[in-house]
């Protein structure tokens, strides 16, 4: 169990980073921002996009980075599938996580355990656009003239020993998720960005079937 549990946080932050931020204030009407992307979320039944991921190790003066393609259909579906430096696919759906690691299969209940049940709803939240009602976190609301930046706080304690916080990048156009940035306590980063993103599209239930 802990060396499954060690796996899915991996998994978790070893997606990519934004190091620095500028042109950002903090937002004057976070009401309003929380209403339209509520509004906006509430529409969006499916997101696929290609994705990039940026990984920063403190130990490590080479960052690692890879890219890969991803599925999002609501409301716990979501497939990442890496496919440079080397293939790898991670699948959640219906409570269930899987793991492929070249011919290493792995599956468990997301249910299995507390740290699982988060990082389950993080993973989902975070391209849902559901994070602002994550009672695990605490956020505030930034924006500048063609983004929201939201950065997330966790202030549960199992959490907290794992990362300082969240940044995600929200697109004004279409209030999806453009980059997904995860501090470590360590001080190791991770960022995912996101690329040529289509909404609304068909997805078969076979990209989300776990073998």
């Amino acid at each position: 169990m802990i060396k499954t549990i060690a796996l899915v946080i991996f998994i978790l932050f070893n997606l990519p980073g934004i190091a620095q931020y500028t042109g950002y204030a903090l937002s004057n009407h976070p009401e309003t921002f929380r209403k339209s992307f509520a509004e906006a979320t509430a529409s969006t039944e499916s997101i696929q996009s290609g994705f990039s991921q940026e990984k920063t190790l403190t130990m490590l003066s080479e960052k690692m980075n890879s890219t890969g393609k991803f599925w999002y259909r609501k409301k716990d579906k979501l497939r990442m599938e890496y496919i440079q430096p080397y293939p790898y696919l991670m699948i959640l759906s219906s409570g269930k996580i899987f793991v492929k690691d070249g011919q290493k299969e792995n599956q468990f209940s997301a249910n299995s355990s507390k740290i699982f049940q988060q990082v389950n709803r993080i993973l989902i939240d975070c391209v849902s656009g559901n994070m602002l009602n994550n009672p695990d976190f605490q956020a505030r609301i930034f924006e500048n003239a063609g983004s929201f930046l939201i950065e997330f706080q966790p202030v549960a304690k199992n959490l907290k020993e794992l990362y300082k916080n969240i940044n995600i990048v929200i697109d004004k156009k279409d209030f999806t998720a453009i980059v997904v940035e995860m501090i470590e306590v360590s001080g190791d980063k991770t960022i995912i960005r996101f690329q040529n993103k289509v909404l609304n599209a068909p997805i078969p239930d076979s990209v989300f079937n776990i073998p």
